[in-house]
Parts: structure tokens; C-alpha cells; sequence
């Protein structure tokens, strides 16, 4: 179904944003679209998302918010950032930065301006390239 009105969030016309990256703006991509930009640049899991989505009562399942977040990821407009095993963020700010990750808190925050830097990579497999590299540094209260 194509959404017939235009919606805007935090400067940022959500339903052409998607049309630009390739997908198709059904109901529920923009409606998560809304949630995920209206609030400038940050880090959500997709469980974080799900509840904002049903706080805002809109009716989209786990399972979807999750296959969302992964084609907003195909298609350029998140970047997603690995933690751990299972622990995965998806960041609106896709270009090249890294990250701290306050363990505790399950917080994910953007290292300032050039903090890392990085000396050389080991030899690239042969027909492989560097997409990009990711710096998570983890952090604790001290006790």
C-alpha cells in the first residue's frame, strides 16, 4: 500500500528517504522510520524499537521490527554495530565512526571526532575489500 501523505520528522521526509534508498514506504517502514529519526542520531537494538513502537501504538511485531532494521541496513540508512554474540545496535548515523559501549548500562555513545586511530590493517584476502572497520571500546563504572 503506498502512503499517500508526506511525513516529516526531524527535518527529514521519511517516505522519500526510503523511496531515495530503494524500499518501498509501506505503513509500518514508515512508522518505524518516524521512531527511529525524530530524535536525532542514536543507537537502538531492535527490542528497544519494538517498545517504542508499541508505546506508540503501532502494530508491527518483533520479527518485523527486526527484518526492518536489517533492510534499512541493506539499504544504507543504519549502520549496524555488533557488540557481542547476540547483543547487536543499530546506529542512525551511518557514516565512519566508533563507538564506546558502557557495559551495565547497555549503552552504545559515539567516540568524539578522530578519538581512534587506526595504524594498519592486516593483509586483505585476495578479492576481499575493506568495507569498514569498527572500534567498539568497552566501558565500566570504576568501582
Amino acid at each position: 500500500m503506498a502512503i499517500e501523505m508526506v511525513t516529516e520528522t526531524a527535518g527529514k521526509d521519511v517516505t522519500d528517504m526510503l523511496r531515495n534508498a530503494g524500499l518501498r514506504p509501506t505503513r509500518q517502514r514508515v512508522s518505524l522510520a518516524e521512531l527511529l529519526y525524530s530524535k536525532g542520531d542514536r543507537h537502538l537494538s531492535a527490542e528497544l524499537l519494538h517498545e517504542e513502537a508499541v508505546a506508540a501504538d503501532v502494530p508491527v511485531s518483533l520479527a518485523t521490527v527486526y527484518n526492518t532494521l536489517h533492510q534499512f541496513t541493506e539499504a544504507g540508512l543504519l549502520r549496524e554495530v555488533a557488540i557481542e554474540g547476540n547483543k547487536t545496535y543499530f546506529d542512525t548515523k551511518v557514516s565512519d565512526h566508533h563507538h564506546f559501549f558502557i557495559e551495565g548500562e547497555n549503552k552504545v555513545i559515539d567516540i568524539p571526532g578522530e578519538g581512534v586511530g587506526i595504524g594498519e590493517l592486516p593483509a586483505i584476502p585476495e578479492g576481499m575489500e575493506v568495507v569498514h572497520v569498527d572500534v567498539v571500546v568497552r566501558l565500566r563504572k570504576k568501582s
